[in-house]
């Protein structure tokens, strides 16, 4: 049986963390690994299901306090003993976890993406391999614009105003120095293929 190799991709939002995870499992797959299980650090929001829609409008959901380490370690412990789990579900238009979860297989590769994941000592721990996707804050700005208003049923100006709030203050307080725990840094965002191939050659000859 394979080692379980536990990957970190951090990096504010926007930045390119998910498209940088499914490039690499791409990359992975094309040289016949196909057992990778992808977490969002965005499905560990604690629940807000006990207060209301407009008290859950004023969370910080850039703040650590906002999502459910505890439980979130407990997963990647469990997947890393070879154990599936029920992942959570997010639902962002309503600001809570939904009802649904879903189930992810333990695998040989397991990668967690999220803004936090390299600021939580107890979490970073569990990492094989640190990642930090180290892209200019006025493209990440940008794209989260189109993903929120696109995707997560938001408005323009709620999107700016969440990021002047929160999101930028908080990414200097938190995720900015988290990248000092990083093994590597990906400018560029997701779609850096010189360093995929560089975390791919890591990851194959670790495995090997």
């Amino acid at each position: 049986m394979l080692p379980t190799l536990m990957i970190a991709i951090a990096g504010p939002s926007g930045s390119g963390k998910t498209q940088l995870a499914h490039n690499l499992i791409d990359q992975m797959r094309a040289e016949g690994l196909d057992a990778v299980s992808l977490l969002h650090e965005d499905a560990y929001y604690r629940s807000q299901s006990h207060i209301s829609f407009e008290e859950r409008l004023k969370t910080n959901y850039d703040h650590p306090d906002a999502f459910d380490y505890p439980l979130l370690i407990e997963h990647l412990t469990e997947l890393s003993d070879g154990k599936s789990i029920s992942c959570p579900v997010y639902n962002y238009e309503q600001h809570t976890r939904s009802s649904e979860t879903i189930e992810v297989s333990a695998n040989p590769i397991v990668i967690l993406e999220g803004i936090l994941v390299l600021a939580n000592p107890q979490l970073r721990n569990l990492f094989d391999m640190k990642f930090f996707v180290d892209t200019p804050l006025d493209i990440c700005l940008s794209r989260r614009i189109r993903r929120d208003v696109a995707e997560r049923g938001r408005s323009i100006d709620s999107v700016v105003e969440q990021y002047l709030q929160t999101v930028r203050p908080m990414y200097y307080q938190y995720v900015e120095p988290s990248k000092q725990f990083a093994d590597i840094l990906v400018p560029h965002g997701g779609y850096n293929w010189r360093a995929i191939e560089l975390i791919k050659s890591q990851l194959l000859q670790k495995l090997r």
